[in-house]
């Protein structure tokens, strides 16, 4: 399926020249003068090579349809995690390298999805959002701007957030797994 270069975004899969790639991390920019673009961070999924590639909106990528699979995450050992496929209960360990940042973020328990590129696992999609605690929280400087000023956090699995100042020590987010950013407090 032939998708626009500034419709990518993270976790997509790509075709792009001859090589499976994953969508890293993206920036939109639009610069003064010429037209917007997509600058995209990608990781080759058979050799692991990285690669940054602008695409203009004029331009298109293959997206690649890969099988998918419900699997359940069960444990972590070292840079080793093992999943269970939820049909037939059969397990499989990956390195954590194939998550990338994401892998902070698994929790035991947590209902994921295996991609495939013939049959063999290339990507593991996280849920877009988990609701998280923040263990430290620096204090609020008291005369900052109520409405931008946000400060860093930092949360049980050891990933530094820019939350609001009202946020402290405590308190239950929800957390985008892929940009890493606040979205708002946990019910």
């Amino acid at each position: 399926m032939k998708i626009s270069g500034v419709d990518i975004r993270p976790g997509n899969i790509i075709e792009y020249e001859g090589g499976i790639w994953k969508a890293v991390k993206i920036q939109h920019t639009q610069p003064g003068k010429g037209g917007a673009y997509m600058q995209v961070e990608m990781k080759n999924l058979i050799d692991g090579r990285k690669n940054n590639v602008r695409f203009r909106s004029a331009e298109t990528v293959e997206r690649v349809r890969l099988d998918t699979t419900d699997f359940q995450f069960l444990f972590r050992d070292g840079d080793a995690l093992t999943f269970m496929d939820k049909v037939t209960y059969d397990q499989i360990t990956l390195d954590a390298g194939i998550l990338g940042d994401a892998a902070a973020f698994l929790q035991d328990g947590m209902d994921v999805v295996m991609e495939l590129y013939d049959e063999r696992p290339i990507s593991v999609q996280l849920p877009d959002t988990i609701e998280a605690t923040i263990v430290e929280a620096d204090a609020v400087v008291k005369g900052q701007t109520a409405s931008s000023s946000y400060k860093p956090a930092v949360l049980e699995n050891g990933v530094r957030v820019m939350v609001p100042p009202h946020i402290a020590s405590g308190t239950r987010i929800v957390v985008d797994v892929y940009e890493q950013t606040y979205v708002r407090r946990a019910d």
